[in-house]
């Protein structure tokens, strides 16, 4: 087993855990994931949380919790409405692989998240991770977790430089995870450690006065925590310009396509106007692309264009009205009204292309 890079003395460990536990007993955020012990409940939410906001998830958990109460309800549920229910949250792979994985628990005799960490790995979309924090909070198994905030207090607390996420440090980390974790706790220790770098141990101007354990923080004794933990690289930005057709018959119906690869991908396999990557001349090539779907002498009215993000490409979305007397027929294909798109799982980038079609009609 690789050497933990936080060492607390041993005599001195039972304090360092009382002092973190106490804090988060008295300073924990309110978060309804917290008022249960419910294994489905809290594994949506840690799959939620990943790479979001704690108050962008919330409203979504909620509404997600109540139409879909139990793990067997979710696992009875059509994708496309799994999918409308998570639309706006983004990196939609988390409620594909979410939904396969409450089938195979559905499939279950007790239809319960499973109680040992290879079990729990052996699901769609659960990692080391998520396995640990579902495992650890509502069956209290001794297992720690290793997150961004959790390795950033930890490389704070032993004064680790270098980024965490390089493979030899992210293990050492987990050795330290492991060596510090509350036994008797574990749930608790766990989201007291996420808590503290969410809230305190902040990535920017940590508020060391305010930490339980700072008297045991190394970076703190040598005035680097704001230094630490080093930078993740990030990968280069890609920059993409999307020309996409609302296209609209006299009832106003539009139409909408679903691919699996190409610009597929950027409106995360969601329904999506038609769409083609463009240079200069966008207007042009996505005359071109329309006729290649049946619809031969577009007239394009510009529209307000949005741009996007999503990880690390910048897309530049150049939305045109089409006004059509017929829609064209395309196998697979939807045609609803524009007014209820919102009907449909549909990406926040298709969500701001009707919006400018919309606003100009």
């Amino acid at each position: 087993m690789p050497e933990s890079l936080v060492v607390i003395p041993e005599p001195e460990l039972p304090q360092f855990r009382r002092r973190l536990l106490a804090w988060f007993t008295r300073s924990k955020r309110n978060l309804d994931w917290r008022q249960t012990r419910d294994p489905y409940r809290i594994w949506l939410s840690e799959i939620m949380l990943q790479q979001t906001r704690v108050a962008a998830v919330v409203p979504y958990y909620r509404r997600f919790v109540a139409r879909f109460p139990t793990v067997r309800r979710l696992a009875g549920a059509r994708l496309d409405t799994v999918l409308q229910h998570w639309a706006g949250l983004g990196y939609y792979s988390r409620a594909r692989n979410l939904h396969r994985a409450a089938k195979q628990i559905a499939a279950r005799r007790d239809a319960e998240f499973p109680r040992s960490l290879a079990d729990a790995l052996a699901l769609p979309g659960v990692g080391q991770y998520t396995g640990a924090a579902v495992l650890s909070i509502a069956y209290g198994e001794p297992l720690a977790v290793l997150d961004g905030n959790v390795a950033r207090v930890l490389a704070r607390l032993g004064a680790v430089r270098g980024e965490p996420r390089q493979p030899r440090r992210w293990r050492r980390l987990a050795t330290a995870a492991d060596s510090l974790l509350a036994r008797g706790a574990p749930g608790d220790w766990n989201q007291a450690m996420m808590e503290l770098g969410a809230t305190v141990c902040t990535p920017r101007a940590p508020r060391c006065g305010e930490c339980p354990v700072e008297r045991w923080c190394r970076a703190r004794a040598l005035g680097i925590a704001g230094d630490l933990p080093g930078a993740r690289r990030r990968a280069r930005t890609v920059r993409i310009t999307l020309a996409a057709a609302v296209l609209l018959d006299p009832q106003r119906r539009t139409l909408l396509v679903r691919h699996q690869n190409g610009d597929g991908t950027l409106f995360s396999r969601l329904w999506q106007f038609p769409a083609v990557a463009a240079g200069r001349d966008a207007g042009h090539t996505l005359t071109r692309h329309l006729e290649s779907i049946g619809v031969p002498s577009a007239h394009l009215e510009a529209l307000a264009a949005a741009r996007h993000t999503v990880t690390f490409r910048e897309i530049r979305l150049l939305p045109f009205l089409v006004r059509v007397a017929r829609l064209p027929a395309i196998a697979g294909a939807r045609k609803p009204p524009l007014v209820e798109l919102g009907r449909l799982p549909v990406s926040s980038a298709t969500r701001k292309i009707a919006a400018a079609a919309l606003h100009a009609l």
